[in-house]
């Protein structure tokens, strides 16, 4: 079967696709035929050898998946939709995923939704729920508000009846933010006295920044009392701010590290239940995954490449099967 793999961690341009032989699957692994393979920043740092986890080349890339049950434990019918979330490993034909991070995808949702779905979304319930503790009336400020984790955002929290700011550097990003839901878009440049003028001078109660560098001071002045800044990652490339916190102290407010993956992977069980509170949300339309650019399997090291050069808007998607 094909699969997209690392031979050598030089980056994105010398990804391969390989014939490996089919998995077996073990008592607790669902048997998927895959259909789509989201694109994901882990993926681009594997490629690099820069991520926290360091698998032996060669291996195979892709986080999120969306495909069909072959064969499964208790729980699951052959031919039943599933989407399904892995460290790596999901970008082939056929993939063995444990049977505790593969979900029935609901029938509104295409394959490549669900495999724009898991990682995301489960981030961004992580991010306002468990660790932001939103509150339904409150506003929340998105930065990286057009790529996958800022839309993701961006409708949980809407499902979480949410007032939503997202933050944008183009217009172009603006009307993707918007499609995804966002009540208001603010440019980059001068957002803190935009969001300012968006709340009568009171700030918003949540940040998620996925972005970091620069932002991080003017967001931070951003929040009203009692605020929680959400650090999700640094996709700027300026290095990681510093907290002076004092700031903290005479503002009141909150900075708080969101590592979903580190967090879930280690308690049985728990992304069974995110995705159960998520389910009324795709169900009723609130979640609705924005599809960017779509590519074949043989073009998985392009669609990281794009993701690298900041060319993607919503979730890019490697279609396995049409």
């Amino acid at each position: 079967m094909r699969a997209v793999q690392v031979v050598q961690p030089t980056g994105p341009a010398d990804v391969v696709l390989n014939d490996i032989p089919e998995p077996t699957p073990q008592a607790h692994e669902v048997l998927v035929e895959v259909h789509s393979v989201g694109i994901s920043f882990p993926d681009l740092l594997l490629s690099k050898g820069e991520y926290q986890l360091k698998p032996e080349p060669p291996f195979t890339l892709g986080v999120d998946f969306a495909g069909v049950v072959v064969s499964g434990p208790e729980g699951f019918t052959p031919g039943q939709r599933v989407a399904g979330v892995a460290g790596y490993g999901n970008a082939a034909d056929l993939v063995a995923s444990p049977a505790d991070t593969t979900f029935a995808l609901p029938d509104g949702l295409s394959f490549d939704e669900g495999a724009a779905l898991p990682m995301n979304y489960l981030t961004a319930q992580f991010a306002l729920a468990e660790r932001g503790h939103l509150r339904e009336g409150e506003t929340v400020l998105v930065h990286g508000a057009a790529g996958g984790v800022g839309t993701a955002t961006i409708q949980v929290a809407k499902g979480y009846g949410a007032r939503t700011i997202a933050v944008v550097s183009t217009e172009e990003k603006a009307a993707i933010a918007r499609d995804a839901g966002a009540d208001e878009t603010v440019l980059l440049e001068g957002f803190r006295d935009a969001v300012k003028e968006l709340t009568g001078g009171r700030g918003v109660d949540v940040i998620v920044d996925v972005v970091g560098g620069d932002v991080f001071t003017d967001s931070l002045r951003s929040l009203a009392t009692q605020g929680r800044l959400l650090v999700v990652g640094f996709a700027a490339g300026q290095g990681i701010p510093e907290v002076k916190v004092n700031r903290l102290l005479l503002n009141n407010v909150d900075v708080r590290g969101v590592g979903w993956g580190a967090f879930a992977m280690m308690r049985p069980g728990y992304m069974q239940e995110q995705w159960a509170e998520l389910l009324p949300m795709m169900e009723s339309g609130v979640i609705k995954p924005p599809i960017g650019a779509t590519y074949d399997l043989d073009g998985f090291g392009q669609a990281l490449i794009d993701m690298e050069q900041r060319k993607t808007l919503g979730k890019s998607v490697v279609r396995v099967r049409s």
